[in-house]
């Protein structure tokens, strides 16, 4: 059992890495603030039985602040003075939800001031996020700290849905993430919503012999067509990401062998055989997926680049 300990402790040390001080641990808060997750997951679901589109925002939140600085919070931070915030980056512009975490935050300060970091929050939340989408759950190691910087300028670091396979692996592997990881991450399309500008690459002026990109079933393709025309003007014109798009579920992967997924990076990972192998074993078996995203979700959440508590999730200390 000790060496068990010790394995698990050295886990979770080197997956931390991105800052050595920081070592994540699942009883971080068990003397100091014992109810911080249930007072997180009671303000995530009663934000999303107001509004069905909570969830997806919530997952896609956590996985953008990580890929930047790591997991730190630094995507909650607002602009202030000239400096320009990540959450004003052009890929981060459409994030909302952020009154669910700052919610979130205020009931936890008022059990246990000057404790929970908001980075441990957005973890938390981005967890309950998939349970009440219908996901499955798991044990979010926790201790991270919040970061104090936040550059608009460095999302352009975040992957893009324009990106091709060598793209996406170097994107992940730069995080020490691996294509297992890529490819069960990716599974988190399985909810949410797609404004038209991040797929009108594949349905307008697809390269210089098709106007449609030709890995995109037709039907699909002109279905988004009339959705997204070539000067879309409809500000909030787009496409749900799968058509079960509140339920958390393996139907993704059974898009992307149809040709019926939105992003050239849902479509990149049948271009590489490792990536092409796991998107017909995770469409093939939901829990299997359900597994492999576990693992990928602790194993990114657990990047992490933090130097405090913040009070407010919205400003440094």
């Amino acid at each position: 059992m000790a060496l068990l300990v010790a394995v698990l402790t050295l886990v979770v040390l080197v997956l931390a890495s991105s800052s050595p001080a920081i070592a994540l641990s699942s009883n971080h808060y068990e003397k100091t603030c014992p109810d911080v997750e249930s007072i997180v997951a009671k303000a995530v679901q009663s934000a999303t039985m107001k509004d069905k589109t909570v969830p997806a925002a919530l997952l896609r939140m956590h996985f953008h602040d990580c890929f930047i600085r790591g997991c730190d919070a630094s995507v909650l931070l607002y602009s202030k003075g000239n400096n320009k915030a990540e959450k004003d980056g052009p890929a981060n512009l459409s994030l909302h939800g952020f009154y669910v975490i700052e919610n979130a935050k205020k009931e936890v300060e008022a059990q246990c001031p000057g404790v929970v970091s908001c980075a441990d929050i957005l973890a938390f939340a981005a967890r309950d996020a998939v349970v009440l989408s219908g996901g499955p759950t798991w044990d979010v190691p926790k201790g991270r700290k919040d970061g104090r910087t936040s550059k608009a300028s460095e999302t352009i670091q975040l992957p893009s849905p324009t990106f091709n396979i060598s793209q996406l692996k170097q994107s992940f592997s730069q995080r020490g993430l691996s294509m297992d990881d890529l490819v069960a991450l990716s599974g988190g399309h399985t909810i949410g919503f797609s404004h038209c500008s991040s797929f009108q690459n594949r349905i307008h002026n697809f390269n210089a012999t098709h106007d449609i990109d030709p890995t995109m079933h037709p039907t699909f393709a002109a279905s988004l067509r009339s959705v997204c025309p070539i000067k879309n003007k409809a500000k909030n014109a787009g496409a749900t990401m799968d058509p079960s798009s509140t339920t958390f579920d393996n139907t993704y992967f059974k898009l992307i062998l149809q040709g019926r997924t939105l992003f050239s990076s849902d479509q990149a990972l049948l271009t590489n055989p490792k990536t092409k192998g796991l998107i017909y074993k995770f469409a093939t078996s939901k829990q299997s997926f359900e597994k492999a995203f576990v693992n990928s979700m602790i194993k990114m959440s657990s990047l992490n680049g933090g130097q405090e508590i913040r009070k407010d999730c919205r400003v440094v200390n």
